[in-house]
């Protein structure tokens, strides 16, 4: 049965199906997401014999540049290698968390007890979430820790520097690998005084950032694009205005992506099944984008 063919309660679902998958569409597997899962994997390798000082990796980038998205790429490759190899056990192979803003150690220490569903009673001192957190993982054979939001931790604050240690104290207490991402990490104050010197000195740091306009930018569209499930889309309108999704983006993964899918999801919604040049002239970005590279979009026309 062909999509016209559908009665309006079956295609109705199915335009829902289709929303949800144009909503987040896919991953892109860009170098420099292949170079943080590669690193990410050497060091999980590195750190296997480590007793304390093991290593981590520090992903930095301005904002919208795909750090979380890529680390949480990173998170589900590991995962999924590990319910792979061990398809029985009961393990936890990967934590995610975000550093508290303005935190304490013991909001860091809660971060990690509520991604675990540990209880956390008024009555529990920073020092039992800690302990009642390493356990947990230990026994879990936690091995991939993820910190987003490392630019909350800034080590030219006591608060920082408490945090700091706290974090340490779980760098040490649990055998696994962390891996951070932040924005902009190297001016935010995390590589500050003794502490920061010692962050540095165990970290492998990362850059993420803009693409230039060239054949990587042109093969992240053309991605994209081919992952569009719309039924008028004429294929290669995309790829001809490799230029304009540039200028338009800045050269930024997460505002191209946006641009695509709330393109995509418009076409859905007004039945005209195509991504054209005039509807990704009428689709609204980010703010940051849109102050980066100012659009002039059409005029709206209003009757009455």
């Amino acid at each position: 049965m062909s999509f016209d063919d559908l009665g309006a309660a079956a295609r109705e679902e199915y335009d829902e199906r289709r929303i949800a998958y144009h909503s987040e569409l896919v991953v892109v597997e860009t170098s420099t997401v292949r170079q943080i899962i590669h690193q990410g994997r050497l060091l999980m390798m590195l750190n296997q014999r480590e007793i304390s000082a093991r290593r981590s990796l520090i992903v930095d980038g301005p904002w919208a540049s795909g750090k979380s998205t890529t680390i949480k790429l990173l998170g589900k490759v590991h995962e999924q290698k590990v319910r792979s190899h061990w398809p029985d056990h009961d393990r936890i192979p990967v934590v995610y968390i975000t550093t508290p803003p303005k935190g304490s150690p013991r909001k860091l220490a809660s971060e990690f007890a509520h991604f675990l569903g540990l209880p956390d009673k008024p009555r529990y001192n920073t020092t039992d979430i800690a302990d009642a957190v390493c356990h947990v993982l230990t026994e879990a054979r936690t091995d991939l820790v993820i910190v987003d939001e490392i630019h909350n931790l800034n080590l030219a604050t006591s608060a920082g520097e408490d945090m700091s240690d706290h974090l340490k104290y779980f760098t040490e207490h649990m055998p696994a690998t962390f891996v951070y991402a932040g924005i902009n990490v190297e001016r935010s104050g995390l590589f500050t005084g003794v502490r920061g010197k010692q962050i540095s000195a165990r970290s492998v740091l990362v850059h993420t950032g803009p693409f230039i306009f060239g054949d990587e930018w042109r093969s992240l569209v053309a991605t994209l694009e081919a992952a569009l499930r719309l039924y008028e889309h004429a294929p290669g309108t995309l790829t001809r205005n490799a230029k304009y999704l540039h200028q338009r983006t800045g050269g930024s993964i997460s505002s191209l992506s946006q641009l695509i899918r709330t393109a995509a999801l418009s076409a859905i919604v007004s039945g005209s099944e195509a991504v054209t040049r005039d509807l990704l002239d009428a689709t609204v970005l980010d703010h940051a984008a849109e102050t980066v590279a100012p659009h002039q979009r059409p005029a709206s026309t209003s009757t009455g």
